[in-house]
């Protein structure tokens, strides 16, 4: 049975309030929301004092179930604002079942006009937020705000993060006690923080025996409004008599942060090395960005159209979701940037081009919600065309295509980051505790942190040249728009893709070709281009007058694209591979067996390549993972796709496998 569509269902009273059609319940008291808000839980997890205390690159870190309307996210905001210093960062992890559909979220929103100057960055990021990890960024990276849009007993088991205080803010007990249960307790207890602190608006007697059961020391408290008392406390610790939470593997396990200067060299500056360096430099870190060529996005990431393209499994893998939480996280990003030049939300139409795709698309349109995917017949999708086509397919409402090259010169516009051009770095040293980036006998820079960003030329380097990276050749060919074509107004895909024209002219692409290392254009693929076209629609063929073009004249490009065997790119820190086989040896006898071995990490090198021809979607979610490893924050990704992204995957199959 297909999804229902997760937003929440409202009504409104007589004064304005949101009311939970679901819960029949409301999402904040009708006589101040706001004085409880601030009451409940700003005031009971001490958090004036403690934003106020936080160094110059310090963060705190929230935890809540039910984000609700975002109230009490917008008032600690708020309250972060008025009391941490510029240095300071702010992160709110927030678990919620339903979200508001986003005119129901400024209706609601609207009702508090004193909180207007953070509810507008909000609203303005509140887009695609589709089912598991949704990270939003707000003040410029100092304010990070993660969703965990699901069912908060399968949402937070794959969270990744310590939480320093919990609001504890599901509708009443009585109302929805599946957000009442020890399970969901003891998940609260395993992402606490050593001193983490908690607070709710309920004073109910079992709720304060399972929270001091997980672990917490709760107290009632004198309440506000309607609430006689309230509930708030401090954990103690993991309870001695309950089994302890399971543990990340040493190898996948978090590497000691770096104390020290916040230095990184990122070596490559295409999509990965240009989103890694944007979400370390929105950290605090010194950033220098390290090309071989004389611009940003030279290789793959120079095409003038990409496609935000999900190609999704009905299975909800590992890919999966990482496709749908990194597509939200790109959308959000390209809120930024100049829509119509540097990119559209036209949608993308993919055609149902053959029985077999007919089928998976089927699966599809019952795994995903309609405002993510949903199927067009032949004429709806020809009406959302405006040309003339072969099939009905698959629809994705929020997706388009962008201009790579702007994507990269935004992100790496930081002051923070400094753009090396003409840096063509052949060798990585170590020395004193520093990464030194060396062209033959000149030092190019150095840093104690250093991330492979690339493409499949960070095999170059020994440390990295065991990554089963590889480059898949493939062309682009640029049609000019007649205006028969201006009828285009979506991206259409069967085997390739053509874009709406972009400054005059189309986008076609692209092939592959995995045995060719010439990326001189040939006239060869310019023909192949142009029946993909054929394939994807005759009539905007006969709408180009292609028959009046010669494919040995034809514009366009080539790039590699990098990918991995699994096709998830890699992205974390990398080990010693070869004290990697060592200390975990009893692996290629008893794949259970875990050694209590620290993984032998390179300390401070890591890695972010391997997208595909996934990089728009996937790239800048990677940065935001990889910043996150480094300065031991909550992950954006659930764990289990952080895992499946990791470095280590690979040496430790071999190992399993025996063949290491």
């Amino acid at each position: 049975m297909k999804p229902v569509t997760p937003h929440a269902q409202l009504d409104w009273d007589d004064q304005g309030l949101p009311r939970s059609r679901v819960f029949d319940d409301v999402y904040f008291s009708d006589l101040s929301g706001l004085d409880e808000t601030r009451y409940v839980f700003l005031e009971q997890n001490a958090l004036r004092e403690r934003f106020a205390a936080l160094p110059d690159g310090g963060r705190l870190v929230i935890g809540e179930t039910g984000f609700g309307t975002g109230l009490n996210f917008l008032c600690a905001w708020q309250l972060f604002e008025q009391h941490a210093v510029a240095g300071a960062r702010l992160h709110f992890v927030s678990v919620e079942k339903y979200p508001l559909s986003a005119p129901d979220l400024q209706r609601a929103l609207a009702l508090w006009p004193e909180l207007r100057t953070f509810s507008d960055q909000l609203l303005a990021q509140y887009v695609a937020i589709h089912p598991g990890f949704q990270r939003l960024v707000l003040d410029h990276g100092r304010v990070t705000l993660t969703l965990l849009i699901g069912d908060a007993l399968e949402q937070l088991p794959q969270l990744d993060a310590q939480v320093d205080a919990w609001f504890l803010d599901g509708f009443a007990p009585a109302k929805n006690p599946d957000m009442w249960t020890a399970e969901l307790f003891a998940e609260l207890a395993r992402l606490a923080a050593p001193g983490s602190t908690i607070s709710t608006f309920t004073s109910t007697g079992w709720v304060r025996r399972l929270l001091n059961a997980a672990g917490f020391k709760m107290k009632r408290t004198p309440g506000i409004g309607h609430k006689w008392e309230i509930l708030r406390g401090t954990f103690l610790g993991w309870p001695e008599a309950t089994p302890a939470p399971a543990t990340a593997k040493p190898w996948f396990a978090r590497p000691a942060p770096l104390t020290g200067e916040r230095h990184a060299l990122v070596i490559g500056a295409g999509l990965a090395g240009c989103a890694t360096a944007a979400s370390l430099a929105a950290r605090g870190w010194q950033v220098s960005l390290l090309e071989r060529h004389a611009a940003l996005a030279q290789e793959a990431s120079g095409n003038p159209q990409g496609v935000l393209y999900l190609k999704l499994s009905a299975h909800g893998t590992a890919l999966s979701q990482l496709i749908v939480s990194g597509f939200g996280y790109t959308r959000r990003v390209l809120e930024h940037l100049h829509r119509g030049v540097d990119w559209d939300s036209c949608g993308v139409l993919q055609l149902a081009f053959n029985a077999k795709e007919a089928e998976r698309q089927a699966q599809l349109a019952q795994a995903f919600t309609e405002d993510l995917l949903h199927s067009l017949d032949k004429d709806q999708a020809e009406a959302r065309a405006g040309i003339e086509l072969p099939s009905g397919g698959l629809f994705y409402p929020e997706g388009g295509w962008v201009h790579p090259p702007a994507l990269c010169q935004w992100q790496a516009a930081h002051p923070h980051i400094r753009i090396l051009l003409h840096h063509d770095v052949l060798e990585l040293r170590r020395a004193d505790d520093h990464w030194q980036a060396w062209d033959g006998e000149k030092l190019l820079a150095d840093a104690p942190v250093v991330v492979l960003a690339g493409a499949a030329e960070i095999k170059r380097f020994p440390y990295s040249s065991e990554l089963p990276l590889k480059r898949i050749r493939g062309q682009i060919t640029r049609l000019p728009q007649t205006i028969e074509s201006q009828a285009l107004n979506t991206v259409v895909c069967a085997e390739g893709y053509v874009a709406p024209a972009r400054l005059g002219e189309h986008t076609l692409g692209a092939s592959f070709d995995f045995n060719n290392e010439d990326l001189t254009p040939t006239a060869a693929e310019h023909a192949g281009n142009l029946q993909m076209l054929e394939e994807i629609s005759p009539d905007l063929v006969t709408r180009l007058r292609v028959d009046t073009l010669h494919p040995e004249t034809l514009e366009g490009r080539a790039a590699f694209r990098c990918t991995s065997p699994d096709y998830l790119p890699i992205v974390g820190p990398l080990a010693d591979a070869e004290a990697f086989v060592d200390a975990y040896s009893a692996l290629s006898k008893d794949a259970r067996q875990i050694p209590d071995i620290p993984c032998p990490w390179l300390d401070g090198l890591h890695v972010n390549s391997g997208h595909g021809s996934r990089g728009l979607i996937t790239a800048p979610v990677s940065g935001e993972l990889l910043a996150a490893w480094l300065e031991g924050e909550p992950l954006p990704l659930p764990r289990s796709v952080a895992e499946a992204c990791h470095p280590n995957r690979f040496v430790l199959r071999r190992l399993i496998r025996g063949k290491a």
